[in-house]
């Protein structure tokens, strides 16, 4: 690990903590003497040692930078919890010549197979036979109907009411998602005209009209697993981190303890929130790297219905001090496939929106920073670490400076391990003073 001392803190899909991990962090965080802590929660990783791979890569700046902060004892840790990812999405800045390009039919790789079976998880007979179809693309129109079914078949239950991590964010993703119950042509040519536009529909998808239905219908199992890591992550955060984050500040008093997190990993560590007391912690800051989940999560009134807010509306009050959200104009992953998976979360919605019409009503965090929150600074990237980042309240960053590298489909996405962002972070939690 490039940063010590650094503690790791596992969830399962329900929030329930490994608690000799927990426990170990809190006794850490006391005998340590820390001052300050860094959580972070990754997005997609397969494994164990993918993320805490990851952590090593973006926490080495820091050393170096808290260095330059007297008086301050820097500790580290890393949320793993069940997130997977598919061939063709980046893991943030790893170490290979470009990007991952997404495989040749069979488009189902055997590692992808194996994630989706632990991590979703899926019978291997319903994997095997999904893979099978999908190796296949026949001409049959049954089959195709028979693969959506399948994946369709992979979706978490429904609940009566919402549960933790499912509140609306923004637009009101419904209980009956068209993900899961629209017309299967209709959803898969959603999701293959949006690849198309991104130049991400693979070759062998651009032939006769089912053809390019079948790149749809691959894409609508690899959003089938973003639907479930997206609620997921609201319930680790809330089930599972939140209280781990209680119980640490009734031990380490006076800990300045500071979040992150990328992608769905931005949205756990916001879901938090929602599980820790109102000025029961020492949350000094919170900072979401390309953060997969709704710009209106946390406004007080949504702008087109203007009788509610979203799932996290007033949270950020219970942060001592900002909550910071970078965005990238680069990111393609949140700026056409987010939007459109939200968009079709809803049979009256048009699919026109896939074609650049959207009203920005399905927009990321990511993408373009937290939305219909006053007051929320706008600022550059460069204008953060020079100290224009506030001490409390909302920010966002425009990051795209940085976070620029990526090919299709996710472009930027996954471009976080950058010292500036680690600079972000350390400034809005004011480790470093102004400048540095």
């Amino acid at each position: 690990m490039s940063a010590e001392p650094y503690w790791e803190l596992t969830f399962d899909a329900d929030g329930d903590p490994d608690a000799g991990e927990r426990d170990a962090l809190i006794h850490g965080a006391v005998s340590e003497g820390l001052t300050d802590l860094v959580v972070f929660a990754h997005g997609w990783n397969n494994d164990r040692p993918m993320a805490t791979g990851l952590y090593s890569r973006f926490y080495a700046p820091f050393p170096g930078l808290v260095a330059r902060a007297p008086g301050v004892r820097m500790g580290y840790a890393g949320v793993i919890w069940p997130s997977m990812r598919f061939p063709g999405e980046a893991v943030p800045d790893f170490p290979s010549a470009a990007p991952e390009a997404p495989p040749a039919p069979p488009a189902l790789d055997a590692a992808t197979r194996e994630a989706l079976v632990r991590i979703l998880p899926c019978e291997r007979a319903v994997m095997d036979r999904l893979a099978e179809l999908a190796a296949e693309q026949s001409d049959d129109p049954a089959r195709l109907e028979e693969f959506v079914s399948l994946v369709r078949g992979l979706g978490p239950a429904q609940p009566q009411g919402r549960a933790a991590g499912e509140a609306a964010e923004g637009p009101d993703e419904g209980d009956a998602s068209y993900l899961l119950t629209g017309d299967t042509r209709q959803v898969c040519e959603s999701f293959a005209a949006a690849l198309d536009r991104m130049g991400a529909l693979p070759p062998a998808f651009l032939g006769g009209a089912l053809k390019r239905l079948w790149g749809g219908a691959l894409e609508v199992l690899r959003q089938m697993s973003y639907y479930t890591m997206k609620r997921r992550a609201g319930v680790v955060g809330e089930k599972g981190l939140g209280p781990a984050l209680a119980l640490l500040a009734e031990s380490a008093t006076g800990l300045r303890v500071h979040l992150a997190g990328h992608s769905f990993g931005a949205r756990l560590v916001s879901f938090a929130l929602r599980g820790v007391p109102d000025g029961g912690t020492a949350l000094s800051s919170v900072t979401l790297l390309q953060g997969a989940f709704s710009h209106y999560a946390f406004s007080s009134r949504l702008p087109f219905d203007t009788g509610r807010g979203g799932a996290l509306d007033g949270l950020h009050r219970r942060i001592r001090g900002p909550l910071v959200a970078c965005h990238s104009r680069h990111d393609s992953a949140l700026g056409t496939l987010y939007p459109l998976a939200s968009m079709t979360s809803r049979e009256d919605d048009s699919v026109l929106g896939i074609l650049g019409l959207d009203d920005g009503r399905w927009g990321a965090v990511g993408h373009d920073g937290i939305r219909a929150v006053d007051p929320c600074a706008r600022i550059s990237l460069d204008q953060a670490l020079r100290g224009g980042l506030p001490t409390e309240g909302c920010v966002s960053v425009d990051a795209s400076l940085v976070v620029a590298r990526g090919g299709p489909p996710s472009g930027a996405h996954s471009d976080i391990c950058h010292e500036e962002l680690a600079r972000v972070i350390l400034h809005a939690g004011r480790v470093l003073p102004a400048g540095q």
